[in-house]
């Protein structure tokens, strides 16, 4: 079967995502960020969720060399986050908008939920990497705020 990549991420953006940004802090390298949409939970016992990496990401080799890592689930106002982080080559998380989490993880101020992770796992995903995660500290705050949805390529609001 043969897909115009195009029309395939056309359709695939027809499914509305919430939007995170992930963080880390590799031994030798300054706190990071990436913004993902490709969050999801796996298993409640043990905790473990979910999100994928391209493999040209420019934050790839980081990645690779961290033992844990921070979800950061965006509320509606973290908009100019959420575009900071999805820069290309400008990762670098901003003084005074994060806090090292109990897992030695970056955790982002203001972020709706955040679940830091442990590495648990990786799985090849074609252009992709899956890269698993055991929770093991979250912070949720209370419901007051909308989330960051993306859809069609645009971020929309939940009506």
């Amino acid at each position: 079967m043969s897909f115009d990549p195009r029309e395939f991420r056309n359709a695939l953006g027809r499914f509305a995502t919430g939007v995170c940004v992930i963080t880390a802090k590799p031994d030798d390298h300054h706190a990071f960020g990436m913004t993902v949409n490709s969050f999801a939970s796996v298993s409640l016992e043990p905790p473990l969720v979910l999100w994928s990496l391209q493999k040209n990401s420019d934050c790839f080799s980081l990645f690779e060399r961290v033992t844990h890592f921070t979800v950061n689930v965006l509320s509606e106002d973290q908009q100019d986050e959420s575009n900071q982080y999805a820069k290309k080559g400008d990762h670098a998380l901003i003084e005074g908008n994060y806090r090292m989490g109990k897992s030695t993880s970056p955790v982002l101020k203001g972020a709706m939920t955040s679940f830091e992770c442990e590495m648990d796992a990786v799985h090849d995903g074609g252009d992709h990497i899956i890269i698993v995660g055991k929770v093991v500290e979250f912070d949720s705050h209370p419901a007051d705020k909308a989330p960051l949805v993306f859809f069609q390529g645009k971020y929309r609001e939940l009506k």
